[in-house]
């Protein structure tokens, strides 16, 4: 069984932050100040290996919008693993542990991937409508993250046309 443990951000110690950064530094070259900003607050999920934090994964509060129909969402933020620790099943478990806490809190799951298929295989949907962002009161089109949004419903989850627009609250550097 893989050792997961699950902690709010205000309860991270400064040294677990300091080595999520470097996690994610060391996963994503072009990790920014605002991909790090969007994981708070959150539930964290940790795969950790003598002490030692070497999977994670956060699922955040936002709201996403189908059509007009707004969704209280559960969107998973920096899923990441030690590239030394790849392959060993530790990203799915912290998938795992993340897709039991949107099934039961949230109305929808969401996230945004360039590797959609690690999460259609754990049960995700691509969406395959258009993408846009909410700002100002506008819909502004993000046609460069089209096909990189993935769902996964939850037992209050309406009835969905994945075709539909979906859109999300804006946010500081990559909105999806």
């Amino acid at each position: 069984m893989t050792p997961i443990r699950v902690v709010r951000s205000d309860a991270l110690s400064a040294d677990e932050r300091a080595t999520l950064r470097a996690l994610f530094e060391t996963c994503w070259p072009d990790f920014a100040q605002a991909d790090w900003d969007h994981m708070f607050p959150a539930d964290h999920v940790l795969v950790e290996l003598d002490g030692r934090i070497v999977s994670h994964g956060a699922v955040i509060e936002r709201e996403l919008w189908v059509g007009d129909l707004r969704l209280r969402t559960g969107y998973v933020e920096n899923v990441a693993t030690e590239p030394a620790f790849r392959a060993n099943g530790y990203a799915t478990a912290v998938m795992a542990e993340i897709g039991r806490r949107i099934h039961g809190a949230f109305e929808l799951g969401a996230l945004d991937t360039g590797r959609p298929g690690f999460y259609e295989r754990l049960g995700w949907e691509r969406w395959r409508g258009p993408t846009a962002v909410r700002r100002a009161g506008h819909l502004i089109a993000t046609p460069e993250e089209d096909g990189a949004v993935l769902v996964r419903r939850t037992p209050s989850t309406p009835a969905l046309d994945l075709r539909a627009r979906i859109s999300c609250d804006d946010r500081p550097g990559d909105v999806w």
